[in-house]
C-alpha cells in the first residue's frame, strides 16, 4: 500500500468551482492505473469480511469507486443521484454544499429492508451530502455499516453530521 503516491496524485485546483473553495482533482489517480487499483484494494481489504449486501454510491465521483467495490465484494451497487435524474419511484432529501444547496435521491426499490449499507463518496467536505445520502438510506430501512471516502478534508467540521455512524477515509487532507 503506497498511500503518498496516491496522496500525491491528488491535484489541487484553487478557486473552483468559485473562489475559496480548494478543490481536490482526482483525475491524475484515476488516469494512473495502478494509483486506481490500489485504492479499491485498500477499500476492499477493509471490507471483504463486512457482508455488505449493496453499496451505494454518491454522485458523481463516489460512482467511481464504489462500482468497481461492488464488483469486487460481489454486492449491489445503488446510485444516489442528485435531484431529477431518476427514472422511477424516488425518495428525496435536501442538503446544504460547501457552497450552496442541492438535493439527492434514490429508487424506492433499490435497497431491501435491513440491507447491509456501505456509503461511498471520494470526498467528505462538511457531510452535507452525505448525511442527505444517510436519510435516503434510513428512509429505506437499510443498516449503515459504514462511511468511506477516498479523501477527508480535516479542516472542515464534518463531525455533526455524521457522529454515529463509522466513517473512513483513505487519504486525511
Amino acid at each position: 500500500m503506497d498511500i503518498e503516491h496516491i496522496k500525491k496524485s491528488i491535484r489541487n485546483v484553487p478557486d473552483f468551482p468559485k473562489t475559496g473553495i480548494q478543490f481536490k482533482d482526482i483525475t491524475p489517480l484515476l488516469q494512473a492505473p495502478e494509483l486506481f487499483n490500489e485504492v479499491i484494494n485498500i477499500f476492499y481489504e477493509r471490507y471483504k469480511e463486512k457482508n455488505i449486501d449493496a453499496i451505494v454510491g454518491i454522485e458523481s465521483r463516489g460512482f467511481i469507486f464504489a462500482a468497481p467495490l461492488a464488483l469486487k465484494l460481489n454486492c449491489a451497487f445503488v446510485l444516489a443521484r442528485k435531484g431529477g435524474k431518476l427514472p422511477s419511484d424516488i425518495v428525496t432529501a435536501h442538503f446544504d454544499l460547501e457552497y450552496g444547496t442541492d438535493s439527492i435521491e434514490m429508487h424506492k426499490d433499490s435497497l431491501q429492508t435491513g440491507d447491509n449499507i456501505l456509503i461511498v463518496d471520494d470526498l467528505l467536505a462538511t457531510g452535507g451530502t452525505t448525511k442527505a445520502v444517510i436519510d435516503l438510506v434510513s428512509k429505506l430501512e437499510g443498516n449503515i455499516i459504514e462511511l468511506a471516502y477516498l479523501i477527508e478534508l480535516v479542516d472542515l467540521d464534518n463531525t455533526l453530521p455524521l457522529a454515529e455512524i463509522n466513517k473512513f477515509s483513505i487519504l486525511k487532507l
